[in-house]
């Protein structure tokens, strides 16, 4: 049976480097930022925090806190089928309870965690999409009071604690995913 497995965490915790890992050894990928990247385009927009906020918040008021996952389950299904998948940045504690239904088993959460004033200067210092210190809060009051976050972190079968350097991280990744491997889930 193909896994699925979903990085969660908060922005600039690590999900995108455990994601691109996974996929650079096969998986594919399923990026949920990219659902917001591809309507700000079809609407014309600019690609700011300002916008993707206002995105990713519009989804969800038409489709329900579930909407990413609505959206991208057919895909999810469809790759399944031929190859392992990752899911980069599930967010809402609804999309979880989608996904759980219908995947069943075959799903499995890692939780990236990082400390915050870690992550706030990896979002400083990032070449694509940086975000301020003061951005990053907003944007992380804003994941938590209205994209009801912290559900699926909570919720994680694993916990990878990232405030090490990347070498360290990716080793600490790839002992999760032999211990996925060898069925170790934590109920």
């Amino acid at each position: 049976m193909n896994k699925i497995i979903a990085i969660v965490g908060m922005c600039g915790s690590g999900k995108s480097v455990a994601s691109d890992y996974l996929e650079s050894i096969g998986y594919k990928k399923v990026y949920f930022g990219g659902v917001t990247m591809e309507k700000l385009q079809e609407n014309g927009m600019e690609i700011n925090p300002e916008n993707e906020k206002y995105i990713r918040e519009k989804l969800r008021s038409e489709l329900g806190m579930a909407a990413y996952a609505k959206i991208l389950l057919p895909r999810i299904k469809e790759y399944s089928k031929d190859y392992n998948v990752v899911l980069d940045g599930l967010y809402s504690w609804d999309e979880l309870v989608v996904l759980r239904e219908e995947l069943k088993d075959k799903l499995t959460l890692i939780a990236i965690i990082a400390d915050r004033s870690l992550r706030y200067s990896r979002l400083t210092n990032r070449e694509i999409r940086p975000l301020t210190n003061e951005e990053a809060y907003k944007r992380d009051i804003a994941e938590i009071e209205n994209l009801a976050k912290g559900g699926p972190i909570a919720m994680a079968d694993y916990f990878l604690l990232n405030n090490q350097d990347k070498d360290s991280y990716i080793k600490e990744l790839k002992n999760i995913l032999e211990r996925i491997d060898n069925n170790e889930k934590n109920d």
